[in-house]
């Protein structure tokens, strides 16, 4: 015959499992049940600890030292869970200010590298005012009307061509005619004249 477990055993495994899979959670306020040699001991780990701290005392003063060690091994255990949850805490509090710090000197290299952008823009502009400023105030004899009328805006550059808009192609250009009397004097000039 084969004994099973009993299901208080079972359960028990369970709650460890639990326990041990959840180590994630904020282990400094957690409220523990804590079975010692007096009996349950209920509250957070400081509490725990400030209990067996307190029951070893009484042990110790009544001359039970078996008892007051065991207080006190209580105690050191729970100490050691405070002191890891504590190491927990303060190294996500370090890891979050250090990537909050490494954010914040993202954020200000993007934003100086907007305002370098902007101010190149605007040093831009200001040189482009100024060149056609002095474009305007000081054209060339000559060149500087015919300059004007070649130039075209950047804005027909992106429109379509249509008919009407279209400059007619002409022909090469035909010579001046001469007068034809003129003509006739020269070709009569360049025969030779009968003697």
């Amino acid at each position: 015959m084969s004994m099973r477990p009993s299901n208080k055993s079972r359960s028990r495994n369970k709650n460890n499992n639990r326990w041990n899979n959840n180590t994630s959670g904020n282990v400094v306020n957690r409220v523990f049940d804590s079975a010692g040699p007096e009996g349950r001991v209920r509250g957070t780990p400081q509490q725990i600890i400030e209990k067996y701290r307190g029951l070893a005392h009484d042990a110790s003063m009544g001359d039970d030292r078996v008892a007051a060690e065991s207080f006190q091994q209580h105690a050191e255990h729970y100490s050691r869970i405070l002191q890891v949850a504590q190491r927990q805490v303060a190294e996500r509090q370090a890891e979050q200010q250090a990537q909050q710090a490494e954010r914040q000197a993202e954020q200000q290299a993007q934003q100086a590298e907007r305002q370098a952008e902007q101010q190149a823009r605007q040093a831009q502009q200001q040189q482009q005012k100024e060149q056609a400023k002095t474009e305007n105030e000081q054209p060339n004899a000559g060149e500087g009307f015919a300059e004007v009328a070649d130039e075209q805006p950047d804005v027909e550059e992106h429109l379509v061509a249509t008919p009407e808009n279209k400059p007619r192609n002409r022909g090469p250009r035909r010579k001046p005619a001469k007068d034809k009397s003129n003509e006739v004097d020269q070709a009569a000039e360049d025969q030779p004249q009968p003697n």
